[in-house]
């Protein structure tokens, strides 16, 4: 057992934020997420949902400074929606970290963006468009 580090951390998902670099990318994906399809890494996190996630990870790497948008979610197909409680839960999450607003982004160019990272989080949240992308930064020097 580690100290300071969330029980929802799995010494896979431990494993794989240490070995991401500055500008790499990680999904944590909802349980509907094609996880499989889209990404080589998958790494399961089945029972646990996105805010306990970002609760556990945030606080161990920082987010790309350097990027206008270093937080992405899915943004809802036309003529559906997000469910509000879980957005603001996820932006304050995210705003203890980051300065920038969390960018929405269209399903497809999402899946796309998928594709490119490191690795992709299946979790069990069940909210639709519960997908979020975070791209990690700089460590600060002391």
């Amino acid at each position: 057992m580690l100290k300071g580090i969330a029980p929802c951390i799995s010494p896979e998902l431990l494993k794989s934020l240490a070995e991401m670099g500055h500008g790499d990318k990680f999904v944590l994906a909802d349980a509907h997420f094609p996880s499989h399809t889209l990404g080589p890494r998958v790494i399961r996190a089945d029972g646990l949902g996105i805010p306990e996630l970002l609760r556990g990870i945030l606080p161990l790497f920082e987010l790309d400074a350097y990027v206008p948008h270093p937080v992405a979610m899915m943004a809802p197909v036309a003529g559906d929606s997000l469910d509000s409680d879980y957005v603001r839960c996820c932006s304050e999450e995210v705003a203890r970290y980051c300065q920038s607003a969390i960018d929405f982004v269209e399903r497809f160019a999402f899946y796309d963006l998928a594709r490119t990272a490191y690795c992709i989080v299946h979790t069990g949240e069940t909210r639709k468009y519960g997908n979020i992308i975070l791209q990690k930064g700089v460590t600060p020097c002391p």
